[in-house]
């Protein structure tokens, strides 16, 4: 089976591979704003979590824990997570759906989803690094289960369009983000959009050929420019992979622990909305729904 967008260029090289940094718990951590970060921007960030039983416990144990100048994007390959916010209603993000979060000036936020009862999760949580204007501007957070996210041919459209497909996720402009699944023996071709010079996939499950083979658990980069990918399910089983491609960040990265801005002064506006929700989520006490979640704090 094949699935094509036309393309009149060559297709798109392989420039790096990574596996990234295994920590040895449930989350390795595939590019950081201080390194891949720096060459794919607006795609700062990519870790890839996998949890069950035990580790999956884990997961739920993490600390809340601050962001400003970003916004997070998490998408599930397999499992699914429930949440409940009082602004955002009730309901679980399993494949194809998405929880968005833009931070700008300021969120704490980390318990604002909760494991269904199934026996693993497993997905990947982006950052992106927000423009200028929405940097140190109000949070926004979206919770879209996959009923009402829209697809194009073996592609959910989790930020951007493509095909004609629009997400509905109110990300800055020039940016795709793709959760693909192609069945054992499929091809499919990605053309990305005019000026969509960064490109990128992390694959999480099966194998792939696009110049090279790429396994599950690797990242790779492709060269820069807006030719092409083109790629084939080369094992036995499907492929489960998110894609990334945009128009390149035109900022330097100034880097927090939490944190990811465009200047220095921006930084500085981020933290200390950080520091000042900081105390007052001390002062608003147990904020824990009935069902275990903890909203984002904003």
């Amino acid at each position: 089976m094949t699935t094509s967008n036309a393309s009149t260029t060559a297709p798109r090289r392989i420039a790096r591979r990574t596996r990234g940094h295994d920590s040895g718990g449930p989350i390795t951590r595939l590019m950081s704003p201080s390194d891949l970060g720096q060459l794919l921007k607006p795609f700062v960030f990519l870790d890839i979590f996998s949890a069950g039983g035990a580790t999956l416990r884990m997961m739920e144990e993490m600390p809340l824990h601050p962001h400003s100048g970003i916004a997070t994007v998490t998408v599930f390959t397999e499992g699914r997570m429930r949440f409940n916010d009082p602004a955002n209603g009730t309901g679980t993000i399993g494949y194809g759906g998405v929880e968005w979060m833009r931070a700008g000036g300021g969120v704490w936020h980390g318990k604002e989803m909760t494991p269904d009862e199934v026996p693993r999760i497993q997905g990947f949580q982006l950052w992106l690094s927000l423009p200028a204007e929405l940097e140190n501007g109000e949070p926004v957070s979206r919770y879209i289960e996959a009923k009402d996210m829209p697809q194009a041919g073996p592609a959910h459209v989790i930020v951007g369009q493509h095909a004609g497909v629009h997400s509905p996720v109110p990300a800055p402009e020039g940016i795709n983000y793709l959760l693909v699944t192609l069945r054992a023996g499929e091809r499919w071709t990605y053309q990305p959009p005019k000026g969509h010079a960064v490109g990128w996939l992390a694959l999480a499950k099966g194998s792939l050929l696009a110049d090279g083979r790429i396994e599950a658990g690797e990242m790779v980069v492709f060269e820069s420019g807006d030719a092409a990918i083109e790629l084939e399910a080369s094992g036995a089983t499907d492929a489960v992979f998110v894609l990334g491609s945009a128009v390149p960040h035109p900022h330097p990265l100034h880097l927090g622990y939490y944190s990811v801005h465009t200047s220095a002064q921006a930084l500085a506006n981020g933290e200390r909305r950080i520091a000042e929700l900081a105390r007052k989520l001390q002062e608003a006490g147990d904020r824990r729904t009935e069902s275990g979640t903890i909203p984002v704090f904003r």
